[in-house]
């Protein structure tokens, strides 16, 4: 049996402007100016620089202009507005001028991980053999300079990959020639095979030395969970030996690779984009100028919709041209209008922070800083939640203090037992400190952490403790524990 139901639905479209605002609204300062770039390569219509007109006064004109009504004029211009600005001819080969010269871009990068290691092989004595086994080694070496894979399964593929047929001692010994390079400790199978290569080929003899390798080769288990008194016992040694000891592992590198590792990392540069400061008592924000470019609507471009609307015939092909240059322009103008809206957004959403969390811009203490979501600040400057997710995700603020994401001001709150909404970041804080004070030789339990937070008045469970705790990238108490 058919059954007939009536539905209705509220949807929301976003137009292009709204589109294109909000794609902007998430860029950073160096990806924002890279924008701007593009938009001025691909629009002759825009151009850079303050208008030295009244802008008001062109606007009008130009809306004036556009307004008009002519007994010629038959275009519609809303078949031209998609996302596509790029006219045909740009995409055609024949557009190239004679006088147009090809030049290469060179990109420097320096040499990777593993060919500074394949250029080590040809420095050693092996033969042709010896070489592919230990070019296929170095191929599976991760990028800390491990090698994770197991011989078998090398041997493996030498011999159905490369139709090398070999052995387990033979790949060994090869191994055990790459284990002989710069850097030290790489080609390892494990941390602990790692730490006895590099401690190894230190030079002193001494009796530190000595006990670190004993510790390395017999004792490495009780030495990653810190059991230093059941390693006192079995080597039968002094803490004050086994302390010398430790700070000669604690100098070679768990991870051999990344010391030789450098191209192909990217180095992030952090160009604040507001800057805030205190003056005579009072919060002081600017907004980084390259989050405010100069642009105007080209004046060529204005002047030819004044001579077509002056023009009494206008054929086909005039027209076109018309149209090409109105969608040009509007594009400009609503790229204008983005950037524009982009800075007030910007301002809006950073001033109604500073305001929310005078009390911790002002004296920079952490534990000032109050609860706060993105609901709070939304509410105030009236715009909606993503709106404001998309500038603190991706926005910095240089203070006095630091420069800081300002996603990281906003924080869930936490009841006392005074009935005090206090932020959780206020929380961590004070754990810190407190983990930061403690006694290194008995350090606190998450236990004892949440007693004390307690005493604060922060009524907080041993389990949120041990969350907060992770979240600050500290260990338990054992693994904090020093000698």
């Amino acid at each position: 049996m058919l059954k007939q139901s009536l539905q209705q639905k509220l949807l929301q479209k976003l137009s292009p402007q709204q589109i294109q605002l909000m794609k902007l609204l998430q860029l950073p300062t160096v990806a924002l100016e890279q924008r701007v770039k593009e938009e001025l390569e691909g629009n002759p219509a825009l151009d850079e620089g303050a208008d030295n007109r009244d802008e008001e006064e062109e606007e009008d004109r130009y809306e004036e202009r556009d307004d008009a009504k002519d007994e010629h004029e038959d275009i519609d211009l809303s078949m031209y507005m998609d996302n596509d600005d790029t006219p045909d001819y740009k995409y055609q080969a024949s557009n190239h001028s004679q006088d147009d010269e090809d030049s290469d871009i060179p990109f420097s990068g320096g040499s990777t991980f593993h060919e500074r290691l394949r250029d080590q092989i040809n420095l050693q004595n092996l033969t042709e053999k010896e070489e592919q086994i230990a070019d296929h080694l170095i191929g599976s070496l991760d990028d800390s300079g491990y090698l994770r894979r197991d011989i078998t399964a090398i041997e493996d593929d030498l011999a159905f990959r490369n139709n090398i047929m070999t052995s387990k001692v033979e790949i060994e010994k090869v191994l055990h020639v790459i284990q002989d390079m710069d850097p030290p400790g790489v080609g390892a199978r494990n941390l602990q095979e790692c730490l006895l290569i590099q401690i190894k080929k230190r030079i002193s003899n001494s009796y530190a030395k000595r006990i670190a390798i004993e510790i390395l080769q017999n004792h490495f288990d009780e030495f990653t969970k810190k059991h230093y008194s059941k390693i006192i016992d079995k080597l039968e040694i002094e803490s004050e030996d086994l302390k010398e000891a430790i700070d000669e592992i604690l100098k070679l590198n768990p991870k051999p690779g990344n010391s030789m590792n450098t191209s192909g990392k990217t180095v992030q540069v952090v160009v604040p984009d507001f800057t805030l400061s205190i003056n005579d008592g009072e919060i002081d924000i600017t907004l980084n100028g390259r989050n405010a470019p100069q642009l105007r609507i080209s004046n060529e471009y204005k002047g030819m919709i004044e001579h077509y609307q002056k023009s009494k015939e206008k054929s086909k092909s005039d027209k076109e041209a018309m149209t090409f240059v109105k969608q040009k322009l509007d594009s400009a103008k609503w790229f204008i209008d983005a950037i524009q809206q982009r800075q007030h957004t910007l301002m809006s959403t950073m001033s109604t922070i500073a305001e929310y969390q005078k009390k911790y811009f002002l004296e920079g203490d952490e534990t000032k800083l109050k609860p706060m979501i993105l609901k709070d600040i939304a509410e105030k400057i009236n715009m909606d939640i993503s709106t404001v997710s998309r500038v603190v995700n991706s926005k910095y603020v240089s203070t006095p203090y630091g420069t800081f994401l300002l996603k990281s001001f906003f924080s869930e709150s936490l009841s006392t037992d005074d009935g005090e909404e206090v932020s959780t970041r206020e929380v961590k804080k004070i754990l810190q400190d407190l983990i930061d004070a403690e006694d290194k030789k008995k350090p606190l339990t998450d236990e004892k952490l949440s007693q004390l937070l307690r005493d604060k008045k922060y009524n907080i469970a041993r389990r949120t403790v041990a969350k907060y705790r992770e979240q600050l990238h500290l260990p338990v108490a054992r693994l904090r524990k020093e000698l």
